[in-house]
């Protein structure tokens, strides 16, 4: 199938690096400031809040709290500014817009941690203490030894 014309022309502006962040993540956005003749890079480090649009249009919005104030700035995706965009954290959210955020304050702004699976824990995880002797029980039933 042939590219549409638009995606021809988006294709020389996209960024091959973008990162896939999501809504929750907090992030450290570097963005590009000249200033003059020289140009330094500043980070702004900030909860992701809401991703609108798609291919070279594709923007984030980053919200941040600096002296008891909410500061927030949305980041064009592959635009040449942002120099890199790192992942501090993943946040879990079962939204799509974390506009709710804005009226929370202190520990309430906070979002839990995304887990990222048990692979390391080998078994099940037993949702109620077991008793010492169910315990010895089922190690001698693993090696293969009888309990008499």
């Amino acid at each position: 199938m042939s590219q549409s014309i638009m995606d021809k022309v988006e294709a020389k502006y996209t960024k091959a690096d973008a990162p896939t962040c999501e809504v929750g993540d907090t992030v450290d956005v570097h963005y590009r400031i000249i200033e003059g003749e020289k140009e330094r890079v500043q980070v702004f480090t900030g909860v992701v809040i809401a991703i609108k649009g798609k291919g070279v249009s594709r923007n984030i919005t980053v919200r941040r709290i600096v002296a008891n104030e909410g500061v927030e700035r949305i980041f064009p995706l592959h635009s040449p500014q942002v120099a890199k965009i790192e992942i501090v954290r993943h946040g879990h959210t079962r939204r799509a817009k974390l506009y709710f955020l804005r009226d929370r304050v202190g520990k309430a702004r906070r979002l839990k941690d995304r887990r990222r699976g048990l692979k390391h824990v080998e078994g099940r995880i037993p949702t109620k203490k077991k008793s010492a002797k169910a315990v010895a029980a089922a190690e001698a039933a693993e090696t293969g030894e009888t309990s008499e």
